[in-house]
C-alpha cells in the first residue's frame, strides 16, 4: 500500500517544468528506496500527486526540496508531503492579513497619519517573531488615537483578496468543511472579509472607539499566538472534528502554534523565520494549492 503522498504544484510561470520535475521526483524517491506509483494529475501541467511508501515523510520532504533546488533553480514549484489518509479536511482555519488578503491593515491605516513606514517595520518584526506580538500591536494601535472611525471604512475599501482565496473557501464549503477566520487583526476588517467570502466563524481583536474616534486601545483579551492555537482546538471540539482533519493557514510567527496544532498546518508565503520552522509551506503558488494538497482535482473546484 502506498500510504504517503507528495503533491507537486506549479505557479503559473513554471507550468512548463512540472512534467520534467515530476519525473525527476519519482526517480529520486525510487533512489531513496521508496515504492512509487505513477503520477496522478490533479490538473494538467499544474498539479499532481505521487503516492509512495517505504521512506519517511521527512526523508521525502528533504530529498525533494534538495532535488528542486539543484535541478530546477529558480523554478516556482511548491510541494507538500503528508500521509495519504485523511487529506481532505473538515475544518479550515485561516489567518487574515498577508494570508487571505494581500494587505496588512494597520499599515493601510498608518498611511492616513503619515507613519506607514514606521508601522510596517513594527509589523515586519512582529510577524517574523523578533518582538512580542501583543506589545507590538498595542504600540501600533496607540498611534491611531483620535483617528476618525470613518478611516476604518476607507481602509477596508482597500482590501485585496489573495489570489485563490475565493475558490479555496467556496470549495471547502461545497465539500462540507467549516471555515473560520482567526486573526490577530481587527474585527472591522475581518467582518468585511467575512461578507466577501462567507466564513462560518470570525475571531478577531476589537478596536475601542468612543465618540466616533479611535481611542488608541484594543479590547482585552487580545488574540495572541496562544489564542489562535486555542481557537483551532476549541473549534475542532465544538464541531466534532478530529485534529487530524483540520487545516490551518498563516504567514506570521503568531500563527506557528496554530499551524503546529493542525492536522495540516501550512505556512503560506511566510516570513523567513516562520518558513524555516513550519513543517509544510507554500512559497510560490496561490491559495488553490491548498486544495490540490488535499487531493482535490481542478474539476472539483467550486466557482468563487
Amino acid at each position: 500500500m502506498l500510504d504517503c503522498a507528495l503533491t507537486l504544484i506549479a505557479a503559473t510561470d513554471s507550468e512548463t517544468l512540472i512534467e520534467t520535475a515530476a519525473s525527476a521526483a519519482r526517480e529520486a524517491l525510487t533512489n531513496l528506496g521508496a515504492r512509487v506509483g505513477q503520477p496522478d494529475w490533479l490538473a494538467p501541467r499544474k498539479a499532481l500527486d505521487l503516492f509512495f511508501a517505504d521512506v519517511t515523510l521527512d526523508q521525502a520532504d528533504v530529498g525533494m526540496r534538495a532535488l528542486l533546488a539543484k535541478r530546477f533553480p529558480g523554478a516556482k514549484l511548491d510541494l507538500v508531503v503528508q500521509e495519504a489518509a485523511d487529506r481532505r479536511k473538515r475544518l479550515v482555519v485561516a489567518d487574515l492579513e498577508s494570508t487571505l488578503i494581500e494587505n496588512e491593515m494597520l499599515d493601510e491605516l498608518a498611511e492616513f497619519i503619515g507613519v506607514r513606514d514606521k508601522v510596517a517595520e513594527i509589523t515586519r518584526r512582529a510577524m517574523n517573531g523578533e518582538i512580542d506580538f501583543a506589545t507590538a500591536l498595542k504600540t501600533r494601535v496607540a498611534l491611531f488615537k483620535g483617528l476618525p472611525e470613518a478611516a476604518l471604512g476607507e481602509a477596508a475599501a482597500r482590501i485585496r483578496l489573495m489570489p485563490g482565496a475565493s475558490v479555496l473557501i467556496a470549495t471547502s464549503h461545497a465539500h462540507g468543511a467549516r471555515v473560520a477566520l482567526v486573526t490577530g487583526g481587527f474585527s472591522v476588517f475581518a467582518r468585511h472579509v467575512q461578507r466577501m467570502l462567507d466564513f462560518d466563524v470570525v475571531i478577531a481583536n476589537e478596536l475601542i472607539i468612543e465618540s466616533g474616534r479611535l481611542t488608541g486601545t484594543v479590547r482585552e483579551p487580545i488574540v495572541t499566538r496562544e489564542g489562535k492555537e486555542a481557537a483551532l482546538i476549541s473549534l475542532a471540539a465544538e464541531h466534532g472534528v478530529p485534529r487530524r482533519l483540520t487545516l490551518a493557514i498563516g504567514d506570521g510567527a503568531n500563527d506557528l502554534p496554530m499551524l503546529e496544532a493542525a492536522g495540516l498546518g501550512v505556512a503560506f508565503h511566510a516570513k523567513p523565520a516562520v518558513a524555516e520552522r513550519a513543517r509544510t509551506r507554500l512559497d510560490y503558488c496561490d491559495l488553490t494549492a491548498l486544495l490540490y494538497a488535499q487531493g482535490y482535482r481542478a474539476t472539483e473546484f467550486a466557482a468563487a
